[in-house]
C-alpha cells in the first residue's frame, strides 16, 4: 500500500520536487530568521539591555521565556483557529491528539528544557555544540531506516552544517601561539549530567524534525501546531508550576515583553516551520535549521554591537553553503517522493 507522500509523488508534475524543496527551504529559513531575531531579544533581556517605554526591563529567567512562549502561543492560536475554522476545524482523534502533544512535550519543550539544563551544568559553548549534533542524529536515523540513500551530497551537507555551526557560534578562535597554529576551541567544560542533558536536547530536536514531518504528512499542520503547543505547555506546568511564576511579580512591561516574545519566537516561526516540513524531508529541514545561529549572530552584531571573528565569518559561509548544497537534487534523489502539497 502506498503512503500519502508516494501518492503525491505519482500525481505531481515533473518539476515539482525542486519547486517544493525551494518553497520548504524558504519557509524554514524564515522560521530560523525569526528564531535568530528572538535570540537577540532574549539575550538583551537576559543582560538587562532591553528598553521599553524609556525604562530598562529587569532580566527574565530563560526558563520562564521558554514556558510562557509556548503557553501564550497556544492561547493565541486557539481562538484564531476557532474563529476561522470552528470547532470541527481544530478537532483531532484521540490518537492524533496524543501524538501532537508528545511532539510538543518531548520534542519542543524537551529540547528547550534539556538545553537549559546543559547550560546550567556546563557552558554555553558546550551546550550549543551538543545541541547541533541533531543533524547527524537525523541523518543516521534516516539511513538506518533506509528512508534516504547515503549520497555524498547529503553526507557532505550535514558535515558542513555541523562544522559551520561550531565555527559560527564562536567555539573556536584563530591562534598563532606555539606549538600549533590555526583554530583552537575554548570555553568547553564537560560534566556528566550536563553532557547527558545536551545530548538529550539534541535528540529531542532531532525527534521534532522526524516526528513532526510524519505528523504533518498525516494531518493538518495547524492542528499539529496547536496541540504540540498544548503538550509543551503541559510539560512546562509540571517543571515550573504557575505559582512560581506568580511569585516572581513581573511588571506589566515584562508581561508585554513575554507576550511579544511568544509571537516572535513561537507563533510566527513555528507557523513557517510546520509549513516547511510539508515540503522537506527531515534531513533537509534540520540542516536548514542550522541557519538559526547564523541569523542570531549577524543580528546580534548589527543590533547589539557584538563583533564577529574571522572563524565565525568562515562558519557563516560554510553553514550557508551547506543549506544550499542539501537542497540541490542529485541523480539519486531526483526520483524520490515529492513533498506534500499545502494542506488547508
Amino acid at each position: 500500500m502506498k503512503s500519502s507522500s508516494q501518492t503525491s509523488a505519482a500525481l505531481a508534475p515533473a518539476n515539482s520536487p525542486s519547486h517544493g524543496s525551494l518553497r520548504g527551504y524558504l519557509f524554514i529559513a524564515l522560521a530560523t530568521l525569526s528564531w535568530g531575531s528572538s535570540a537577540t531579544l532574549g539575550r538583551a533581556i537576559f543582560t538587562g539591555r532591553f528598553h521599553l517605554g524609556g525604562a530598562t526591563l529587569q532580566p527574565i529567567d530563560p526558563v520562564i521565556l521558554s514556558q510562557t512562549r509556548t503557553t501564550f502561543t497556544f492561547l493565541l492560536l486557539l481562538p484564531i483557529l476557532l474563529v476561522r475554522r470552528g470547532t470541527k476545524g481544530v478537532r483531532l482523534t484521540r490518537g492524533e491528539l496524543w501524538r501532537a502533544m508528545l511532539l510538543g512535550a518531548a520534542g519542543i519543550a524537551g529540547s528547550n528544557y534539556f538545553y537549559y539544563l546543559a547550560l546550567e551544568k556546563t557552558t554555553v559553548a558546550t551546550a550549543i555544540i551538543l545541541q547541533y549534533l541533531a543533524p547527524a542524529m537525523v541523518l543516521i536515523y534516516m539511513l538506518a531506516r533506509r528512508l534516504q540513500p547515503p549520497t555524498i551530497q547529503r553526507l557532505s551537507g550535514v558535515a558542513m552544517a555541523l562544522v559551520g555551526s561550531v565555527l559560527a557560534i564562536g567555539l573556536t578562535r584563530w591562534s598563532s601561539a606555539p606549538p600549533f597554529l590555526g583554530l583552537r576551541t575554548h570555553d568547553l567544560r564537560f560534566n556528566v549530567i550536563g553532557v547527558a542533558a545536551g545530548l538529550t536536547a539534541a535528540f529531542a530536536f532531532a525527534f521534532t524534525n522526524v516526528f513532526g514531518r510524519t505528523l504533518v504528512e498525516e494531518t493538518d499542520r495547524w492542528r499539529v501546531f496547536l496541540y504540540s503547543m498544548m503538550g509543551a505547555g503541559a510539560l512546562w506546568l509540571i517543571v515550573n508550576p504557575p505559582w512560581k511564576i506568580v511569585a516572581a511579580h513581573y511588571t506589566p512591561g515584562q508581561w508585554v515583553f513575554l507576550l511579544t516574545f511568544a509571537v516572535g519566537s513561537m507563533l510566527v516561526p513555528y507557523s513557517f516551520y510546520f509549513t516547511g516540513l510539508q515540503y522537506l524531508d527531515a534531513t533537509k529541514a534540520i540542516v536548514t535549521c542550522c541557519l538559526e545561529p547564523v541569523f542570531a549572530i549577524v543580528i546580534a552584531a548589527l543590533a547589539l554591537g557584538e563583533t564577529l571573528t574571522a572563524a565565525q565569518i568562515v562558519g557563516i559561509v560554510v553553514t550557508l553553503s551547506a543549506t544550499v548544497l542539501i537542497q540541490v537534487p542529485d541523480k539519486k534523489t531526483k526520483a524520490e517522493a515529492i513533498p506534500l502539497e499545502m494542506m488547508e
